[in-house]
């Protein structure tokens, strides 16, 4: 039996080395699944050093049971992963309310227009675009939780 992957920690942005270490693959591994899955596009900083942000954590072990547990070949990995984001998609556009019990948000900016009008700084525009890119990223990451069953 294998032992489980470790928790995610509450952070931004994850190191190469530390995903690995989450995802119980190797870094050169990880580099060819890039070219691979074009899902994955970890930001890069001087020396072409590697950030992931928790989304591709979760789409790397989603990766990874593919290939690993569920035995797709990397095409094969590739096609189900577009099939489960299409899927998603769908299930979000039929207005389905909930996958495996996750409560799903009819429109992804229905329930945000009061919020956004209610912290919107008129004259604080770095802390409104955080805002933005926190409430994209929420976005992304329950787009991959919706597919992952």
């Amino acid at each position: 039996m294998e032992k489980p992957l470790p928790s995610i920690p509450a952070k931004r942005y994850f190191t190469i080395g530390e995903v690995g270490d989450l995802c119980g693959v190797k870094p050169h591994v990880l580099r060819y699944w890039e070219q691979e899955f074009t899902q994955l596009r970890p930001m890069k900083r001087r020396g072409n050093r590697r950030y992931y942000q928790h989304h591709e954590v979760l789409m790397i072990r989603r990766i990874r049971d593919l290939l690993y547990e569920q035995g797709f070949t990397i095409s094969g990995a590739r096609n189900k992963l577009q099939e489960l984001t299409q899927l998603g998609r769908i299930r979000r556009s039929d207005g389905e309310e909930s996958i495996d019990g996750v409560e799903m948000i009819d429109s992804p900016s229905s329930q945000f227009d009061d919020f956004e009008e209610a912290v919107q700084p008129d004259d604080d525009a770095a802390n409104w675009q955080r805002l933005h890119l926190i409430r994209r990223e929420l976005f992304e990451i329950r787009d991959l939780l919706s597919v992952s069953h």
